[in-house]
């Protein structure tokens, strides 16, 4: 193979992968800007009433608000806690729950995508439905 065709298809490799970086940022931008709209409006009153419905009826979380998410977590063991944030690592942004609970000494951790897609298509009965069945293991005790 000549040398001048070896380094046309290279340039246009690095071209290529020039241009979906570009879009991969610019994908990221929006919905890190969608997703922090999603986390004010929400996600944050969201967690806050669950939070309010736990304490009536006798479980202790409290609702912690980080720069770049929001976790729901419990008051008597900070191993038992659900947070969501926004994954931006991927080809395409998605809304990531980090579970974390407490079994004896042992703490069992799981990532799960919350809905499907990114922040702009994920509702509020989606996010309420997704963390009432991360959070029965939470409370079943």
């Amino acid at each position: 193979m000549e040398i001048s065709d070896v380094r046309r298809h290279v340039r246009e490799t690095i071209d290529r992968a020039k241009h979906r970086a570009s879009e991969r940022r610019l994908r990221n931008d929006e919905a890190v800007t969608s997703f922090a709209r999603f986390r004010e409006d929400v996600a944050v009153p969201l967690f806050k009433q669950i939070v309010n419905v736990l304490k009536a009826e006798g479980y202790a979380f409290s609702v912690f608000t980080p720069a770049d998410g929001v976790r729901l977590i419990s008051d008597r063991n900070g191993d038992d806690y659900i947070e969501i944030t926004l994954d931006t690592s991927g080809d395409a942004p998605r809304v990531m729950a980090h579970i974390s609970r407490s079994r004896g000494r042992r703490i069992i951790e799981a990532e799960r995508e919350v809905g499907s897609g990114g922040p702009e298509a994920l509702g509020e009965l989606d996010l309420l439905t997704f963390v009432l069945k991360e959070l029965e293991p939470l409370v079943e005790r």
